[in-house]
């Protein structure tokens, strides 16, 4: 194979990066989008995604239920543009944590620098685009020189934090984005990353070597002798410190994999492992085109979450599948819940409360084992009906 050209500006003689740039849509609250959703999607998956919009504003932001709630993402959403709609609802407080791939965060990281992607195609010739430095993910494409110079900038802010020792992705992406704010003031506009430090939203991410964030820390080891080391067992534990805290709690799932299961997996451990019977989660909401039929974790039910104490049982109609691809239904369901007379509630700024948190879970965990539950105590008796 020939050696990458790098993307430079003027190698690109097919213009395949004359597309429109791909901006944040960022949600307004339609009214014709809420009439569409409440008087046209009635069955099928149009009628899912219509229960998941009345779910969300009608339970989950209902003050008196005071439910903290997670959003998960999976897919490459923040390349499409998806972005705008995870700012606007943590800019409104609807969104108090997120569990993230590593690829979604560091595609963000390219708006928040103020580079380009543009709207392409998905039947190109692949090997043509690798010979002009051009990246594609389906139908989105950017020069390649976008991929090195966010690489330089994450190695950059590696030096300059100083950040050394284990730390939680929380903490890394919270500082992340303080510095974005701090270089690019204004961008927390157009940066997931950087809206969440604005606004003390914790972002966590399952699989943190998974990603170019992941690859440019483990550079940081190898080349400058770093010490700084994600650490997995601070977000397992505030994850779980944060379910534990909830008076209620439910999740809206993008898709699925890894970052559905890092939240899910909260309430089993609570019970399983500490011996803290939380009693499952109050509230499910998944986006997904993934089939129950294949046993994957992605395509799994709220009703097999059960199993598994994930989902409160009793909690079971409150929770809801659309089968649809979220760059379709996830800004319909934005549109519906900025809309809503609950689209905007006071933020719990969780990224302040983080040790509070994990010391009461501490607490409760020693607690527990002084106290092991009876055998009618067992998570598997335990009524979690509401």
């Amino acid at each position: 194979m020939p050696h990458r050209a790098p993307g430079a500006p003027g190698h690109n003689p097919k213009g395949y990066l004359s597309g429109k740039p791909i901006t944040y849509y960022r949600p307004r609250g339609s009214a014709d989008v809420r009439h569409l959703i409440d008087n046209g999607f009635q069955a099928f998956n149009a009628g899912r995604l219509s229960e998941a919009c009345h779910i969300f504003t009608e339970k989950m932001l209902d003050p008196a239920n005071d439910t903290t709630i997670g959003l998960t993402i999976a897919g490459a959403l923040t390349p499409a543009g998806l972005g705008g709609c995870v700012i606007e609802l943590m800019e409104r407080g609807l969104v108090d944590f997120i569990i993230s791939t590593g690829a979604n965060l560091y595609h963000d990281l390219h708006y928040a620098l103020n580079f380009t992607l543009h709207r392409g195609s998905p039947f190109l010739d692949d090997v043509e685009l690798y010979e002009q430095g051009i990246i594609r993910i389906y139908d989105v494409l950017f020069p390649a020189t976008v991929l090195l110079e966010t690489d330089a900038y994450i190695r950059d802010f590696l030096v300059r934090s100083k950040l050394e020792g284990p730390i939680a992705t929380s903490e890394f992406h919270y500082r992340l984005g303080q510095d974005l704010l701090q270089k690019n003031p204004g961008c927390e506009q157009y940066s997931v990353v950087a809206q969440a430090a604005l606004s003390g939203v914790p972002i966590y991410t399952s699989s943190p070597g998974d990603s170019s964030i992941g690859m440019n820390i483990a550079y940081h080891e190898l080349i400058n002798g770093s010490t700084l080391m994600i650490d997995p067992n601070k977000d397992v534990n505030e994850i779980c410190a944060i379910i534990l805290g909830g008076k209620q709690n439910g999740c809206v799932i993008l898709g699925g994999g890894s970052p559905k299961n890092f939240y899910l997996q909260g309430q089993p451990t609570l019970w399983e492992v500490y011996g803290i019977p939380k009693g499952g989660n109050d509230y499910f909401i998944q986006i997904t085109t993934d089939q129950v039929v294949w046993g994957g974790l992605s395509g799994a039910t709220p009703a097999e979450a059960v199993s598994w104490g994930k989902v409160n049982p009793g909690g079971l109609p409150d929770t809801v599948v659309a089968y649809c691809d979220s760059t379709i239904a996830f800004p319909l369901f934005c549109e519906y819940a900025v809309g809503s007379p609950r689209g905007r509630r006071a933020r719990r700024a969780l990224i302040q409360e983080r040790d509070r948190l994990v010391a009461d879970l501490l607490r409760q965990a020693k607690e527990a084992k002084s106290h092991p539950p009876s055998v009618a105590e067992e998570p598997a008796e335990i009524d979690r009906h509401r």
